[in-house]
């Protein structure tokens, strides 16, 4: 059969297999039909920290409990921190104290080396004294000057009737004296120095006194 020529853009049926139907969606699955007393079927699976199984911990439990041992923690650290600030303040105490200590002597020693090379001048003035030489202007400078030398924190010691102490005396002679019950300083020939604990040198001295166990 010959198709006319002068018909076109006609429209056709979509194409279709032979035996093919085309599937319809399938539909909402009704509701099963419960039996007599039977109660529906519930969601197993509740919200975090439900109550339905009182055997399981709920999430607001575990939740609790993990800021309280953050919290334990955290007071440990806390402990160990402040023991450490403590320790650590202690030492620096002590370290300050021990600077202080060394300054101080450190100090005394120097003004002792100065001192020390002052004593022939000191041993020059007493007997300039001694002998009535120091008048006038110049027994005013000699007072200035010891004036001056016992700010520094020189300190003579050793006079006579002084009960004998071989740490700071050193005898010249000694005469002995059952009528003493110890031995003494019956004179001083020259002046003894010290600044502080520090010994610039013993005074030299006569001794007079009962003779020691022994001897």
């Amino acid at each position: 059969m010959n198709r006319p020529t002068h018909v076109r853009d006609l429209p056709q049926p979509p194409l279709a297999l032979v035996g093919h139907r085309q599937e319809e969606p399938p539909g909402p699955v009704p509701p099963r039909a419960t039996q007599a007393g039977e109660r529906p079927a519930q969601d197993t699976e509740g919200p975090p920290g439900d109550s339905r199984d009182p055997g399981r911990p709920s999430r607001q439990d575990g939740a609790a409990a993990r800021p309280a041992s953050q919290d334990a923690a955290l007071r440990a650290e806390l402990q160990e921190r402040t023991a450490d600030l403590q320790r650590l303040k202690a030492e620096y105490d002590n370290y300050r104290k021990r600077v202080h200590r060394d300054r101080l002597a450190v100090g005394e020693i120097a003004v002792a080396n100065v001192l020390s090379r002052l004593l022939p001048v000191l041993d020059a003035l007493a007997e300039a004294g001694e002998q009535g030489e120091v008048t006038g202007g110049f027994r005013r400078i000699a007072e200035a000057l010891e004036t001056e030398l016992g700010a520094l924190g020189l300190q003579p010691f050793g006079m006579a009737g002084a009960p004998f102490d071989p740490l700071i005396h050193e005898a010249v002679t000694y005469t002995p004296d059952d009528r003493l019950e110890e031995s003494v300083c019956t004179a001083v020939l020259r002046q003894g120095y010290r600044v502080g604990d520090h010994l610039l040198r013993p005074a030299q001295v006569t001794v007079a006194g009962k003779p020691p166990a022994g001897a």
